[in-house]
């Protein structure tokens, strides 16, 4: 392909749309363009994000059937696995068969944000933690809370934890659900 004055372009410079690779894939002077011909293919450059598959991740429903299965086949009360995950954002799915979490907990740099697959489970949240005690960087726990609101969640329904936010989770029968939490990584 050419572009301007006769200048080839390769073909990873044409696939490459943010405008770093593309005032370096085709310089203005040497292909005789002027400021106003360039700012069409700057602005497209600035509002089109570049899509590849490392900007996405598909779970089909298949995909979370088999891996439902296999979590509720485990022994154990409670067993997750993480779906996806990298310093801003992860994805758990969980399985937990009769549980009640020991203590409440609280994150300082993650919020939860809880979707309900099928069963349904009870959450105690906010109120007042009373024996805090810390559970790594950012992480607390406490066994007792005053003023706590509880919800009760069913399939379908969607429950935002925002971080710095105590809750714990009782689960009479089964609960499955997805646990998806946006995390501001710590600072360098």
């Amino acid at each position: 392909m050419l572009c301007g004055g006769n200048i080839p372009l390769k073909k990873n410079q044409i696939a490459n749309k943010n405008r770093r690779a593309f005032l370096r894939a085709v310089p203005a002077a040497a292909a005789g363009l002027t400021i106003a011909e360039l700012l069409p293919s700057l602005a497209l450059a600035q509002t089109t994000p570049a899509m590849s598959e490392a900007n996405f991740q598909l779970f089909s429903a298949q995909d979370l059937s088999d891996t439902i299965k296999a979590l509720t086949a485990k022994e154990g009360a409670s067993n997750s696995k993480r779906l996806y995950a990298d310093k801003n954002f992860l994805v758990d799915l969980w399985v937990e068969k009769t549980n009640t979490g020991k203590e409440y907990e609280w994150h300082e740099r993650r919020d939860h944000i809880i979707h309900v697959l099928d069963g349904a489970a009870d959450y105690e949240l906010g109120g007042t933690p009373k024996g805090t005690h810390a559970n790594g960087a950012g992480e607390w726990l406490a066994p007792g809370i005053e003023g706590a609101t509880k919800v009760s969640l069913k399939k379908g329904d969607i429950l935002v934890i925002r971080r710095n936010t105590a809750h714990k989770r009782t689960t009479a029968e089964k609960v499955v659900f997805t646990l998806s939490a946006p995390v501001t990584p710590v600072s360098s």
